[in-house]
């Protein structure tokens, strides 16, 4: 680890704690040439694994360069993009993976964008998803619909001893 003040490689870890619920390791470290303190986090790198083989870290900026897409003219703006890019590594990280298909990280996509703005989320499911005729938007349509009656209309729940 160079030390940020004068580049030294020779640094000590002074004390490791855990950080964002065991997803990093914060240090405090020592500068042996200069004596300067300074802080590092260690994060688990994220890694996609494309349709090909090849792989390629993570980046928020790359999930949401396709969501971009979908919401323009929509009212969508740059902070609602990045909570969602946040959203899906949040999700990714969740569920533990280390190296993720590219397939999961569209798939993280989908819930939050349906709940930022329906048509976005229709444009990108339409792509992603590969609709090939208006059958298969009126089908997702017709789910969104239905979900949306079941949050307006929750049923009543029995409470019977059987």
């Amino acid at each position: 680890m160079h030390c940020p003040y004068c580049r030294h490689t020779d640094t000590r870890v002074l004390d490791s704690r855990v950080a964002d619920d065991g997803g990093a390791i914060r240090r405090r470290r020592s500068c042996n040439e200069c004596g300067k303190r300074f802080s590092t986090v260690e994060q688990m790198q994220l890694v996609v694994v494309k349709r090909s083989g090849a792989t390629e870290p993570f980046t928020r900026e790359k999930a949401v360069a396709g969501v971009r897409k979908a919401c323009k003219g929509r009212p969508v703006s740059e902070d609602d993009l990045a909570c969602l890019g946040q959203q899906v590594e949040d999700a990714l990280r969740g569920e533990g993976w280390a190296e993720v298909p590219a397939h999961e990280v569209g798939m993280a996509i989908l819930a939050p964008l349906r709940e930022l703005d329906e048509v976005a989320y229709l444009r990108f499911a339409s792509v992603y998803r590969a609709f090939e005729s208006a059958d298969d938007f009126e089908a997702e349509i017709a789910v969104l619909r239905a979900e949306r009656a079941v949050e307006h209309h929750p049923q009543p729940v029995s409470v019977d001893g059987g």
